[in-house]
């Protein structure tokens, strides 16, 4: 195989992420055990670098490993934060235990404690918001979700006041801060991307957004005057939180995708 630094070739892991067969971190993985192919040669050098246009396969063995990779999906309840612990606060992923198991979890998958091996959330829901947070093995979930070029929608309801407002908020919030919620805000100084915002109820919007920046909801009513009193996601893509009980999780069936 060609030196690193020559013109125009890339890393194979760069190349096996972007042809959507495996997350960066498998590629390596794969490599390493042998179960890679470039031009029909074995590839098993981490850093390798290659022409984007040679072909790649991997061997069943790869195929065999992602069939055993498993997505969670857990009905986040406050206080919990998405990622890694902070200040005192404990994990989502500390719910994903035999004991928080929903009992009507349809997928036919049994629990055993290689799930939890290598599962991270794909997306995050702040300490004090609720609903779908989504845990996943699968590198190429988790690229669909928070991937760069990510197209999943996310639907959210958000309790909100206006001032002294707290009930019958609709009637008060100005239309025209409504229209800016849909289009027309930015963060950090970056336009957001056009919004879907309704009135779900009079104290409760309904808000779908294709893109997740930190705490951007609750950023997004401030710049219009509004207080978010409760947050909860319900939907990402075509998966529902449906009516997992808060703290509870169950697997992504097979037949079902973002």
């Amino acid at each position: 195989m060609a030196r690193a630094g020559e013109e125009g070739l890339v890393r194979l892991s760069k190349v096996m992420s972007e042809l959507g067969l495996c997350s960066r971190r498998e590629a390596d993985e794969w490599i390493e055990k042998g179960w890679v192919l470039v031009d029909g040669q074995v590839i098993d050098t981490l850093g390798t670098r290659i022409r984007p246009d040679q072909n790649v396969e991997v061997l069943p063995a790869a195929h065999a490993a992602q069939l055993q990779q498993v997505t969670i999906l857990l009905h986040k309840p406050i206080g919990y934060v998405s990622g890694q612990a902070e200040d005192g606060y404990q994990p989502a992923v500390t719910l994903v235990n035999p004991s928080n198991h929903w009992a009507d979890d349809q997928s036919g998958i049994r629990f055993t404690p290689n799930h939890l091996r290598t599962l991270a959330p794909a997306g995050r829901l702040d300490i004090d918001s609720t609903g779908l947070l989504v845990l996943t093995q699968d590198g190429r979930i988790a690229k669909q979700l928070i991937g760069g070029h990510s197209e999943v929608d996310k639907e959210y309801l958000v309790r909100v006041k206006f001032g002294e407002h707290t009930v019958d908020v609709d009637q008060h919030l100005p239309e025209e801060s409504l229209a800016l919620l849909r289009h027309g805000l930015a963060l950090d100084d970056v336009p957001l991307k056009t919004a879907q915002v309704s009135w779900q109820n009079g104290e409760q919007l309904r808000f779908v957004l294709r893109e997740g920046k930190k705490r951007q909801i609750r950023r997004m009513c401030e710049l219009v005057g509004l207080e978010v009193v409760g947050l909860k996601r319900i939907r990402m893509g075509r998966v529902t939180l449906g009516a997992l009980p808060p703290g509870q999780w169950r697997y992504l069936g097979p037949d079902e995708a973002f």
